[in-house]
């Protein structure tokens, strides 16, 4: 099995068996400061793609939130956003990608780059690249938005009406604090995805990250700096990326979160705490007067 492995009668050869360079020419790659530093080196690849992440998922945020919030508060709509979010995550990806650079790219005059991050005359194909994206993350941070506000027990909801909330302010002051720990496992879960998705848009010209070192590897596999070797190094680096990011996500998440909630336990208080949260408010929305605090 020294070059071959026996498979049905025929033979598979190994990397190195076809010409390519070994797995070992890997670590030699890793070993070469020439491969770390410079424009093209592989801290500018991982800088892009932080940085295409950190897009990407900030404007998911700023598109699935206020929907999710709007879903959750009204409790309409459900169904239908369930079902188009499972149609957006079966969209094949590259397929997407390819269609939108045909029909989008010759109408995108944005020819300028932008923040060292977008190389002139990448704009054109970066707007697909980001769209297709987005298809990506907006799902799960939207339904995780309104699964955690309709699973707020209705006493809470109910309680906050009492003393005299407007809806939007029971929706941002009450229902989205509850919610938090959903919205935060949303937020994570996208963000991985997109780190490892953002491979496919290397396919579009000009666009970087860690996914170009893959794309233009496939051009000259046999190269022992810029083929074989460079495209395993960017697989591993987006690997180790997708870990130490969500570790990263699973600590704010744990800092930011209140103690006093959880996905499952703190939507739904025990009978004597929503008892108490409404006979509190009803008080308060008999009297006048503030409501008086639950002792310990």
């Amino acid at each position: 099995m020294g070059d071959a492995l026996a498979y049905g009668g025929g033979r598979v050869n190994l990397a190195y068996d076809n010409g390519l360079p070994g797995l070992d020419r890997v670590i030699i790659w890793f070993n070469d400061p020439g491969n770390w530093w410079g424009s093209g080196g592989l801290f500018a690849h991982i800088g892009e793609h932080l940085a295409y992440t950190l897009i990407v998922v900030v404007l998911a945020v700023a598109l699935a939130l206020p929907l999710g919030l709007l879903i959750g508060h009204t409790r309409r709509g459900t169904a239908l956003v369930a079902g188009v979010a499972n149609i957006l995550r079966a969209v094949p990806t590259l397929g997407l990608l390819i269609l939108l650079i045909v029909l989008l790219s010759p109408h995108i005059p944005i020819q300028a780059g932008a923040f060292g991050i977008i190389a002139p005359g990448a704009g054109p194909y970066f707007v697909p690249a980001l769209l297709v994206l987005l298809v990506l993350a907006v799902p799960p941070i939207l339904t995780s938005t309104y699964a955690g506000i309709q699973a707020l027990d209705p006493a809470i909801r109910d309680a906050a009406e009492g003393i005299g909330m407007t809806p939007l302010q029971v929706a941002v002051k009450v229902e989205l604090p509850c919610a938090l720990p959903l919205l935060l496992s949303g937020i994570r879960s996208a963000t991985l995805q997109v780190i490892a998705t953002l491979t496919v848009a290397a396919y579009a010209p000009l666009v970087g990250g860690l996914g170009r070192l893959i794309v233009d590897g496939q051009q000259n596999l046999a190269d022992p700096r810029y083929g074989y070797p460079a495209m395993i190094a960017a697989g591993l680096t987006i690997a180790v990326l997708a870990v130490a990011i969500d570790a990263l996500l699973g600590l704010a998440q744990r800092l930011i979160t209140s103690p006093g909630l959880t996905t499952a336990g703190a939507h739904r208080p025990s009978p004597m705490t929503s008892q108490s949260l409404a006979q509190n408010s009803s008080h308060q929305a008999l009297s006048g007067r503030p409501p008086v605090k639950d002792l310990p």
